[in-house]
């Protein structure tokens, strides 16, 4: 049986989507998957030994001249139609996901109007399917897939990613970038648990896509021991991501990332709602405060002026996440006690 999932992007989106590709593959063993995702974003669905084909879309850059990019995407609607798919689904749930669905060869899934993220992308589905959005974006997934495909789900999280290489050990990841920045855990925060970190003998790994994102790396390991890794390829991030003890992140997609990969993880949450994209499954701690009413506002900025005192934590529903806190969870998390050489 042939199907087509169209899940484009985020990173994180993408990566919610592969538990629900581990699970139809294990019900269905004949099923053969071709997912259709944003370029930057390929590398992930190759890493799951379920996935047969990925087609990499590149709408984000060609909607920056859709005329110059004209003969890439005739040759991106011929891949995407040389194939007849007995299923196709749309599991992004938006209307340039839904359109480009439509544009295959096969019977068209996705979220029904009440369900899906843009209720227009309904137009394009021959069926749709309801799913509560008060669900976890995984669990969410799983459900879709399940009533598409016609089989019973179960609450198990599975990414199927295998361990890339070898756990080198003694290397914590900090995956501080974000692009909104009332999800931002502060650089000063961040300096003092990279000392902590190094203290019980770990270097610190922080990853930079950009060169304001570089700017805050290079901050948090001035004076500690630890590196930059600057724009590193995913693959090869996925790669050094595999090979760590533990993860700290705020909420961004290398952290849905790191879990997928099985690594111990402490997941910093404030204005978002951990309950429907925290990371899920493995050894996690989320940090979630409740101290004030607005948490979480789901808003991109915080709506509190930010003090003049760089030395304390902001936005305030973060205040409470101190980088003491921050390390004892994840030395629980990566099951030691005191690894502070003796």
């Amino acid at each position: 049986m042939n199907i087509l999932i169209v899940k484009t992007s985020s990173l994180g989106d993408v990566i919610h989507a592969l538990p629900a590709v581990t699970e139809a593959v294990l019900i269905n063993p004949t099923l053969h998957v071709t997912w259709v995702v944003e370029e930057s974003f390929a590398e992930i669905p190759r890493l799951h030994p379920g996935v047969d084909r990925v087609l990499p879309v590149a709408i984000r850059r060609w909607r920056r001249s859709w005329l110059q990019s004209r003969h890439e995407i005739r040759a991106f609607v011929s891949q995407l139609r040389d194939t007849k798919y007995d299923l196709v689904i749309d599991s992004q749930g938006l209307i340039k996901s839904s359109f480009l669905s439509s544009l295959s060869r096969g019977v068209v899934h996705g979220f029904d109007r009440s369900s899906s993220r843009e209720a227009l992308s309904a137009i394009f589905y021959d069926a749709g399917h309801r799913v509560s959005k008060r669900l976890h974006a995984v669990q969410r997934q799983k459900r879709l897939f399940a009533a598409c495909l016609g089989y019973q789900f179960d609450e198990t999280v599975d990414y199927g990613l295998t361990g890339i290489r070898d756990k080198d050990e003694r290397k914590v990841f900090f995956l501080h970038g974000t692009t909104w920045s009332s999800k931002e855990w502060p650089v000063s925060a961040w300096q003092s648990l990279a000392s902590l970190v190094n203290g019980a003998g770990y270097e610190v790994l922080v990853p930079a896509g950009n060169p304001a994102e570089k700017a805050v790396a290079e901050s948090i390991v001035k004076g500690n021991r630890g590196r930059v890794l600057d724009r590193l390829p995913l693959a090869e991030l996925a790669t050094e991501l595999s090979a760590s003890t533990g993860v700290v992140s705020v909420d961004t997609g290398l952290g849905h990332l790191a879990t997928a990969l099985g690594i111990p993880l402490v997941g910093i949450f404030g204005a978002t709602d951990p309950s429907l994209t925290a990371m899920s499954g493995g050894p996690i701690e989320i940090i979630v405060s409740d101290h004030l009413p607005c948490i979480p506002c789901k808003k991109r900025a915080c709506q509190f002026p930010k003090p003049l005192d760089s030395s304390s934590i902001y936005p305030p529903c973060l205040e409470q996440t101190t980088p003491e806190k921050v390390w004892q969870a994840l030395q629980l998390q990566i099951g030691t006690k005191d690894t502070r050489p003796g």
